[in-house]
């Protein structure tokens, strides 16, 4: 695993798919926009999911490298986790004034939520780790490499 992983636009472009699924998917479920849910707080996170998805796509588009594309593979596992919460938030305990989902754990457009989400977070983990192992490798001046064993180490096995 590379740097040119965090990089590669076919990476960025399926998150950037998935964070668009992820505004698809909430959109759907809160009734279309405006959306019904209620109470305030649960809309307005509705919102606030749907227009960092939206920002994100286009972040990991259209940001290649560096802090742009850093900060997009960031938002995108942000994308992924918060509904993820409030997926098991909602279904478990509950939340205060919002009883509709609780152990409701098999709707299928949650489940098909849950499913999309736990891409994107896994990709965008994938991405922020090779970019973390490049820009370390960068700074020391050596390669990264996907193989553990460093070549000192492998000539004394």
């Amino acid at each position: 695993m590379t740097a040119r992983f965090a990089s590669a636009y076919p990476a960025r472009v399926a998150a950037a798919l998935l964070c668009l699924a992820v505004v698809w998917i909430h959109v759907k479920d809160q009734g279309g926009l405006p959306g019904g849910k209620s109470p305030g707080y649960v809309a307005v996170g509705y919102y606030l999911l749907e227009a960092a998805g939206v920002l994100c796509a286009v972040l990991l588009v259209a940001a290649r490298r560096g802090t742009a594309g850093r900060a997009g593979w960031l938002l995108a596992a942000g994308v992924g986790l918060g509904p993820l919460l409030g997926y098991v938030l909602s279904r478990g305990p509950g939340l205060p004034g919002y009883t509709d989902d609780m152990g409701n754990w098999a709707e299928p457009l949650g489940v098909v939520s849950l499913v999309v989400e736990g891409a994107l977070l896994v990709l965008a983990a994938v991405a922020l780790v090779a970019d973390r192992r490049g820009a370390a490798s960068a700074e020391t001046g050596t390669t990264a490499s996907a193989d553990p064993i460093s070549e000192k180490d492998a000539s004394r096995i």
